[in-house]
């Protein structure tokens, strides 16, 4: 009888170790063979970068001779929200004759937290209740009015 109960524990039991490990989630750029921290400045060029790396997640917004390749690795546990666990940014900065300048590379604690106002851009116009959102359209159907000379006459009235 013991054992029968350990058994029915352990089968019980069985799907909650799901929720201990961590799944992983990776997003944006994976390095197949070369790391972008890799790339020698004054000897790589804009080309060699392309041939190595392939195209850069982004480019810089005002400056274009500056590529970047970001990667992150999220861990999430069970239904939580995802945390990230490795964030890796390379800068690749070319100079006039398209060799690579500088290399740069940022990590999750290089980061820094943007607060976002809250506040909500006031609209013209009054607010609806939740009831006048549903049945406020309901006197505003009209059926379409037409006569007998109308082909097909779909309301069915007849012409007067």
């Amino acid at each position: 009888m013991r054992k029968l109960a350990i058994l029915a524990a352990s089968v019980f039991a069985l799907p909650l170790t799901g929720c201990l490990s961590p799944s992983l989630d990776y997003h944006g750029y994976i390095p197949d063979e070369v790391q972008p921290y890799e790339i020698k400045p004054d000897e790589d060029t804009r080309s060699s970068v392309m041939a190595q790396l392939g195209s850069p997640s982004t480019e810089g917004l005002f400056d274009t001779n500056t590529w970047f390749y970001v990667s992150d690795v999220q861990e999430r546990f069970a239904f939580y929200k995802p945390q990230v666990s490795d964030r890796s940014i390379t800068a690749i900065k070319f100079g006039e004759d398209d060799k690579v300048d500088e290399v740069l590379r940022y990590t999750a604690d290089d980061g820094q937290v943007i607060s976002y106002a809250a506040r909500e851009t006031a609209t013209r116009g009054r607010e609806l209740g939740l009831l006048e959102q549903i049945f406020g359209t309901v006197s505003s159907v009209r059926l379409p009015t037409t006569d007998e000379a109308t082909p097909g006459n779909p309301t069915g009235r007849q012409g007067q």
